[in-house]
């Protein structure tokens, strides 16, 4: 029980992390801005934000669970990974950590996808915010991509949980988003001073996530690589 408890709230943790991480909080800004300009009241703006959020995290939901099953229903697959995850999570966890220290430079892609998307579905209304939720969840960032891929889909898999934790963790995503959805139907000055706050936030808790997981890694590979302990 702890150690499901364990792993739910280190989903919870990645998909925030994920939400205020400088491209993915600027493109969620952006996204419900851009839309909720066209919209004439604060309700249709709150519905806009909650649409982005539903189809972001849609798309986490249901990329995690599919990759996730996808490597425990192939019973050869299932069994090495099983066997071999502590090693494999072990130089995992220090590549995921030093990009997260902006040691590792990653190049984004998918960019500029969502602003040609934008464009196209800018009539849509608020439904265009479902949309451009699927889509900028797909145009990872590095960080994005590195918590994900790096974070999450293993976590998943060492504890066999193809969408409680990929539902945790996108869930969570959206969380950010419906804030700046109301702040948005508030008005832009609140916007700034949260936009700010949550900037300043999410440098701390990146940098010491980052750490944590270096440390953590180090630890996994001299215990199940080296076997020095």
């Amino acid at each position: 029980m702890d150690d499901t408890w364990f792993a739910v709230g280190s989903a919870v943790w990645f998909g925030l992390l994920t939400a205020i991480s400088p491209c993915p909080l600027a493109t969620n800004v952006a996204a419900v801005s851009f839309i909720a300009r066209r919209v004439d009241n604060p309700k249709a703006a709150v519905a806009t934000g909650l649409l982005y959020a539903i189809g972001r995290s849609a798309v986490y939901v249901i990329l995690g669970a599919l990759l996730v099953a996808s490597m425990l229903a192939a019973p050869s697959v299932s069994h090495w990974l099983q066997k071999y995850m502590n090693q494999i999570l072990g130089p995992l966890l220090i590549v995921v950590g030093m990009i997260l220290l902006d040691l590792i430079n990653v190049a984004s892609f998918g960019g500029g996808l969502g602003e040609r998307v934008g464009k196209r579905v800018e009539g849509w209304g608020v439904w265009a915010g479902l949309a451009l939720g699927v889509v900028f969840a797909l145009s990872f960032c590095p960080s994005s991509a590195a918590l994900f891929f790096g974070s999450l889909v293993p976590l998943s898999i060492k504890y066999q949980s193809s969408w409680l934790l990929p539902s945790m963790y996108g869930a969570s995503t959206a969380l950010p988003v419906i804030v700046f959805a109301v702040l948005i139907a508030v008005g832009a000055k609140a916007v700034g001073k949260a936009f700010d706050r949550i900037g300043a936030f999410e440098r701390w808790a990146r940098r010491i996530t980052g750490v944590i997981f270096v440390g953590v890694g180090l630890y996994f590979c001299l215990r199940f690589i080296f076997r020095a302990f």
